[in-house]
């Protein structure tokens, strides 16, 4: 869809084995709070799957926007605000229901509206965030969480309180899970929302909005439309 050639990339992931293997040109770096990039070195950055976990994902935009050239492309793709729902509801109720609080069981995600924000703080040219849920099933909650752990996408927050779940609490998040979300065919439904994240280094090359007021010509006009004047 980008009618560029790229000769400079770079991959910003935890899971490095997976994004050398797609992308075998590219320089693939670790996820850390402090990136291994250098200034105005890349024409393509990558951020792969990680930006959900950033302690500061504003940071790590503007090292990435600080590492493009000029006219060079920032990519990102982490998982949005609706993922996992289904579970965090489930838990939250049996958790409620049992010991009559809440922990923090799932960490909180970026809505696709605040993410897109963040690429115009981290100073990103014709910004676009665009996302994609996905639903997919699984035999039992217990599969689903774990599948998550498989995917290394468990609780990871500092916050987390360090006892496991007990069989009560899991047994209790199980029943309301398929109560409120259980497929006709006794399966339940998880959703992963894939936001996607685009923006350029800022050049002279780009297009540039207009001065406000420098219209030639009338937007009724363009729409094919009477314009109808408001009252004073």
């Amino acid at each position: 869809m980008v009618k560029k050639s790229f000769t400079a990339p770079v991959v910003i992931t935890g899971l490095a084995q997976i994004w050398q293997s797609s992308f075998p040109d590219a320089r693939v770096i670790a996820d850390s709070d402090t990136l291994s990039l250098e200034q105005e070195a890349q024409d393509l950055v990558i951020h792969a799957m990680s930006l959900h976990w950033a302690n500061d994902p504003v940071g790590q935009m503007i090292q990435a926007r600080r590492a493009l050239k000029p006219d060079g492309l920032f990519l990102g793709v982490l998982f949005g605000g609706t993922t996992l729902h289904e579970l965090r509801t489930a838990l939250a109720q049996a958790e409620a229901d049992l010991t009559g609080g809440l922990s923090p069981r799932i960490a909180p995600m970026g809505e696709i509206r605040d993410l897109g924000g963040l690429l115009q703080r981290a100073g990103f040219a014709l910004p676009v965030a665009d996302s994609l849920p996905l639903r997919v099933t699984y035999e039992s909650p217990l599969h689903l969480m774990q599948d998550l752990r498989a995917m290394g996408e468990a609780n990871a927050l500092s916050a987390r309180t360090r006892r496991p779940m007990s069989k009560a609490l899991v047994s209790r998040a199980s029943d309301i899970y398929r109560s409120a979300f259980g497929t006709p065919d006794g399966r339940v439904p998880a959703t992963f929302e894939l936001i996607f994240l685009s923006g350029w280094c800022p050049d002279t090359s780009q297009p540039q909005p207009l001065r406000p007021g420098s219209a030639s010509s009338r937007l009724a006009d363009a729409l094919g439309t009477t314009e109808t004047r408001l009252k004073s």
